[in-house]
């Protein structure tokens, strides 16, 4: 790593020692050394170690939890597999850009770039890749409640699957969570009793865990609840259960519990969840700290590296000045004895001299240009890496924003979960007294005290935007207002109507209303437009 490479097999090497070191979860190292074979690339003009360095760095990214430092590595990668290589690259990042959407649960985004490289993968005739994309495809649709088009993918997959052990897996998988969605419970879990002995290896941790999860939605909705519980069980004590598997597992374990009247274990649950978010957004802030310590150390090498060359420069200009002294003394010494013998040899001489001076002249502009050039690219580098800083500050403080946010909600919920099990109790619905205080109580979790408080906070992280959006959108309440902050935090609709104490469906029609009345398209996505005031 101490020295520079000077060969497309050298910078091959580096970027695979990159792979290694990120495969090893040893990200800093494996950020600087690809950022190196990615500096390398630009320098000796290989596009194709440039593309392979800046989309593992996306891939470190990713695995970091920075999701916009990302997705903006792996477009620069795509722009550079658009204008120099050849298709197979281009279907490479796009599928990782639309996974990276997925994770974000923006499906819409995620089809997109999913149906780009599967286009791709047609025109090509790659058999593997169209069996791959088909089932992420139809994995995206299954999201989306679109059971046929699923459906079709899933056919497109199955006649192009050869021998290929794992896509067929996970084919199976995305097959039985089609059928759930059809209601067809007995045929999918003939599909999951099949290959769930398959998956008891490591490498198949995400397929045996997402395995587990479906079996519990089969049960959950044939109302089987003690086999849906075993299931969670069993995905939550898993070696490799994620943070995010635990949430999605607690919260499940809450609704089971409180569908069998177990108020008691539906609490618990639910505490265990509120402490996994916690836990995740702890992670997600520890991330957070790494990634600017990381790009705080990569600031320090590009100085280091400004330093060699100001080093560099000096050592040249030295150089340069012996040199002029030299040729100086020679044209003077050679001046004196021949000015004796011959005139016309002497002009002859001093024009050629002069025209080597010329030369030095010009070359020595040249560089001074070349250095000018280089210190233009390092301030523009400097000025990037603090936009990036802010924009990581910003994304640190709505993400505790949304935290905070989802912690009201859920305690108001937990709240009122108990003040509805109160009302049926006979003793209380014939305590006028009691039900006097109870329905206080309720207006009381009704009230949007807290709302001032958020909206303070929000404006002096997000300033200008609420006043933009006043100016662009006049006739806007002040609940669509606060409907709009929770979509420019990037908040799901799930999260939205949990924060508003509201359902899916009624989140999605007040969403559709607000951008009615905002003289929009049906077909806009409300938080690029947003996002871009």
């Amino acid at each position: 790593m101490g020295l520079k490479a000077q060969t497309a097999e050298e910078c091959h090497d580096m970027i695979v020692e990159g792979i290694e070191e990120m495969n090893n979860k040893n990200h800093a190292h494996s950020l600087e050394i690809l950022l190196k074979a990615k500096n390398i690339a630009e320098e000796k003009n290989w596009p194709r170690h440039q593309f392979l360095a800046i989309n593992n760095i996306g891939a470190n990214y990713y695995l970091m939890l920075d999701y916009g430092e990302a997705l903006d590595n792996y477009l620069e990668a795509y722009k550079i597999a658009l204008k120099d290589l050849e298709p197979n690259y281009e279907m490479i990042v796009l599928n990782n850009i639309a996974i990276l959407y997925s994770k974000e649960k923006r499906f819409d985004k995620a089809e997109e770039y999913f149906l780009k490289a599967y286009e791709i993968a047609s025109e090509t005739k790659d058999s593997l890749k169209i069996s791959l994309y088909s089932i992420n495809l139809a994995t995206v649709a299954n999201e989306k409640n679109q059971v046929k088009k699923a459906e079709n993918y899933l056919d497109i997959s199955f006649r192009h699957l050869r021998k290929s052990p794992s896509l067929r897996i996970q084919a199976l998988i995305t097959k039985a969570q089609n059928l759930v969605l059809k209601n067809q419970f007995i045929e999918a879990e003939n599909i999951v009793d099949s290959i769930l002995p398959k998956l008891q290896t490591p490498d198949l941790s995400e397929q045996r865990i997402s395995t587990y999860m479906l079996l519990v939605s089969i049960y959950e909705k044939q109302n089987r609840f003690e086999p849906a519980i075993e299931y969670i069980n069993l995905a939550l004590e898993d070696a490799q259960s994620s943070i995010e598997t635990k949430i999605d597992a607690f919260d499940k374990l809450s609704q089971l519990y409180r569908s069998l009247g177990n108020m008691d274990r539906a609490f618990l649950y639910k505490d265990s969840l509120i402490l996994a978010k916690d836990s995740l957004n702890q992670v997600k802030n520890g991330k957070l700290f790494e990634n600017s310590r990381i790009k705080f150390e990569l600031q320090n090498y590009q100085n280091e590296l400004s330093q060699s060359q100001e080093k560099l420069k000096a050592e040249r200009k030295t150089f340069y000045m012996i040199i002029g002294g030299i040729i100086s003394l020679i044209i003077i010494t050679l001046w004196a004895v021949r000015n004796y013998y011959v005139k016309l040899e002497q002009r002859k001489i001093i024009a050629e001299n002069n025209q080597k001076i010329t030369e030095l002249e010009l070359e020595k502009e040249k560089q001074d240009k070349l250095i000018l050039k280089q210190e233009l690219n390092e301030q523009s580098v400097a000025a990037q890496l603090e936009k990036e800083r802010f924009k990581n500050e910003i994304e640190a403080k709505n993400r505790k924003l949304t935290s905070k946010a989802l912690l009201v909600s859920t305690r108001n919920e937990l709240i009122e979960n108990i003040i509805d099990s109160l009302s049926q109790e006979s003793e209380v619905r014939t305590n006028e007294s009691l039900k006097k205080r109870i329905f206080e109580l309720k207006n009381h979790l009704k009230k949007e005290s807290e709302w001032d408080d958020f909206f303070t906070h929000f404006e002096e992280v997000n300033q200008g935007f609420l006043k933009s959006l006043k100016e662009n959108h006049p006739t806007l309440t002040a609940n669509d207002i606060r409907f709009l902050s929770y979509v420019y935090m990037n908040l799901s609709s799930k999260e939205i109507s949990s924060v508003l104490n509201i359902t899916v469906e009624a989140c999605r029609k007040r969403k559709e209303r607000i951008i009615k009345k905002m003289n929009l398209s049906d077909d806009v996505d409300l938080y690029s437009y947003i996002s871009a005031l």
